[in-house]
């Protein structure tokens, strides 16, 4: 164990971080910080030992102080800790701006830039000099003085804006909830999901069955529950969080945040000297220009929408035949979708769950990326985490080298934010005495155990594992020494979901699911007639899942392509256009998915929720290459690693992909991955 401890450099202490001296030690770390960026634009021939590496120091030391911070207000939430973290976020995108904007510290940069320094760099290095340029840019350092104040006040106000939109879904969320006293409502909910409900209720002394908002129980009762009234209570109160419908807390609106969200980055952009928002955002993306994301968009919306309008037909039909009566509602799709799912390919997800336990499928992870890319996974108990259900693993590569450490904490429970992420706890960089180790934190809100029975989760949410787990490769197996550039730092954001995706395939072959599948009870690996079923329904309304995605991508770009004068955006009317041209499923009037469509609003990911598709299509083409050539092809697994995972943000995405698969990137393979090619 002591060459695992000595391999990281002080990992976290979870249980020194206190609410109540977080903002004092972040105050000392930011004015030491700002007091040594000045002595370091002062130095007269900038180099990358005397400058870059010591600003890189710098900035090490407050990602590393704060990422504790930041992942213990998403996964253990309170509100001391929330008043710390939210005045803290204020206080680092003050810094923030006042760093980017720093003229001196440009003008170094710059210098950094000219023939005679840059031209002795690595590729790596010149790339971090370029990245750094162009944030400046972007950053308003070329404004005068009132611009650049007014850039400030908005990067501030929206930083706060969009912890409010972020803590005002997960309080609608945790606050919600059902409770059912007749125990006919319950039939056809599966048994775990009903001795859950027990349980939450018996933790609270009532009676009956007590349903929430987390994810498993939201996806259980929508599929399951014979009930309709209990499937369209869950609908209405998921799909209008943090809204002023659905009996939600009317001080947890998100409407008018926003709209000032849009309003100020409709704003941030004209400043720059954009039209609008979305122009800024592919700034710093692989596609070239907004025009180029919504032809995208469109070309997939053509090829999909014909299939995904018969694949909703299909369900009416068979609805209808099922004795269902009247127009299908929303809380009916899933429901009749999983019975058409099992009458037409005799399988249901709950029929693939048994054979998911937990402690076979993350083991199960490990084994398929250790045979793809010559990996071993060590879980390391003895090192502190925040919860019971997180633990701490290392990563060791063929040769037995440390290459990097993650901390896994799969499963939902309150107080945790919902959905599934990657994080960074620490970049990898070189220091003058070793290369600093990297380490993830890999976040999911899976089904968590009951009883004494394992963790079983649904093929959906193994989906989710594997996805999160191509970011940790990402951000751990980076072989780059420069921490701007290292794992998936400097990588553009439409091409970050690359390596996160690609995972995702094992999870549908032969051979991966051999490894992570067997039965919780009898050890029995997934039967080949099980298996077959569950590979010829993969595709099953495929098309409807494309347009769906498809409406919040176009829905996305749409709002951020209005500029300044078109303020304030009527976010509604936007979403109900993009749905009539996009959208096969109905959706009632009360819906309000937008007020928690966080990605977008609480995330990184404003104005490129179409990297999301875009990325896929990078994934589905490198996977072709292993359809090609093996899916655990060894040689073709080391190219994988060495000229993707390995190369980080070093250099641009679209020469990794062409350097990896040998052409540029084609949307076949993502068309016939969908079942929608020609």
């Amino acid at each position: 164990m002591g060459k695992i401890t000595n391999a990281f450099t002080s990992l976290p202490d979870f249980d020194a971080v206190s609410p109540e001296t977080v903002i004092t030690e972040l105050d000392r770390i930011l004015s030491d910080n700002l007091a040594q960026i000045d002595a370091l634009t002062r130095i007269e021939n900038p180099d990358w030992d005397n400058f870059v590496y010591p600003l890189d120091l710098l900035s090490d030391r407050l990602d590393r102080f704060w990422s504790p911070v930041r992942h213990l207000n998403a996964v253990m939430n309170n509100e001391p800790l929330r008043q710390a973290y939210n005045e803290g976020v204020g206080k680092i995108s003050d810094y923030s701006t006042s760093v980017a904007q720093n003229s001196a510290l440009y003008a170094q940069f710059q210098r950094l830039a000219e023939p005679a320094v840059y031209d002795g760099l690595c590729a790596a290095q010149q790339k971090v000099i370029d990245d750094n340029l162009r944030s400046f840019r972007l950053s308003g350092v070329s404004l005068d003085e009132d611009k650049k104040r007014r850039y400030k006040e908005i990067a501030a106000e929206l930083s706060k804006l969009m912890n409010q939109v972020s803590d005002n879904v997960l309080d609608t969320t945790n606050a919600w909830q059902h409770i059912v006293t007749d125990e006919a409502a319950l039939s056809g909910l599966p048994a775990h999901t009903v001795e859950a409900a027990r349980n939450k209720a018996v933790e609270q002394d009532k009676q009956g069955w007590l349903f929430g908002l987390d994810m498993p129980t939201y996806i259980a009762v929508l599929t399951y529950a014979e009930n309709p009234v209990l499937r369209e209570a869950l609908y209405t109160a998921w799909n209008t969080r943090a809204s002023d419908q659905g009996g939600h807390d009317p001080q947890k609106d998100n409407a008018k945040l926003m709209e000032q969200i849009l309003a100020l980055r409709a704003e941030k952009a004209a400043l720059l000297g954009f039209e609008n928002y979305a122009a800024l955002s592919v700034e710093t993306k692989m596609v070239e220009s907004t025009d180029q994301v919504m032809s995208f968009l469109q070309e997939l919306a053509d090829k999909s929408l014909p299939a995904a309008k018969a694949d909703m037909a299909d369900l009416r039909s068979f609805a209808a035949e099922q004795g269902h009566q009247g127009e299908l509602q929303a809380w009916d799709i899933a429901y009749y979708s999983n019975k058409l799912k099992e009458a037409r390919f005799s399988i249901s997800d709950e029929d693939l769950k048994p054979y998911f336990p937990a402690d076979v499928v993350v083991p199960g992870l490990f084994s398929v990326v250790g045979k793809l890319f010559g990996l071993k996974i060590q879980a390391h108990p003895e090192v502190k985490t925040w919860h019971p259900d997180a633990c701490f693993y290392s990563i060791e590569d063929r040769d037995g080298n440390v290459r990097g450490g993650f901390y896994l904490d799969p499963y939902a429970r309150k107080n945790k934010r919902g959905g599934a992420w990657m994080d960074e706890c620490i970049s990898r960089m070189a220091h003058k005495d070793g290369v600093q180790l990297p380490v993830a934190y890999l976040t999911c809100n899976s089904t968590p155990p009951v009883g004494d029975k394992p963790a079983l989760l649904t093929h959906n949410e193994v989906i989710t594992l594997f996805h999160e787990f191509g970011h940790g490769l990402h951000h751990m197996l980076t072989r780059v020494d420069y921490r701007d550039v290292s794992g998936i730092n400097g990588v553009e954001w439409d091409a970050v979901e690359l390596p996160s995706q690609f995972l995702e395939n094992w999870c549908w072959e032969e051979e991966g699911l051999r490894l992570i599948s067997r039965h919780y009870e009898t050890g029995e690996t997934l039967p080949a007639d099980l298996l077959e079923k569950a590979r010829n329904a993969k595709n099953f309304q495929a098309a409807m899942q494309m347009v769906r995605q498809l409406e919040f991508a176009m829905f996305d770009m749409q709002i951020h392509l209005a500029g300044p004068e078109a303020q304030p955006v009527d976010i509604q009317a936007e979403l109900d256009d993009v749905r009539s041209r996009v959208t096969v499923v109905p959706v009632p009037a009360f819906n309000r998915f937008q007020n928690s469509f966080t990605h977008i609003f609480a995330g990184g990911y404003a104005a490129g929720y179409f990297s999301y598709k875009w990325a896929e299509v990078l994934s589905a083409d490198a996977f072709s290459r292993f359809e090609e050539e093996g899916v655990f092809n060894t040689a073709t697994g080391e190219d994988f690693l060495r000229k993707i995972l390995e190369k980080g943000g070093s250099q641009k995405a679209l020469e990794l992909f062409v350097d990896f698969r040998g052409r540029e990137p084609e949307l076949e393979p993502l068309l016939r991955h969908s079942g929608l090619a020609a």
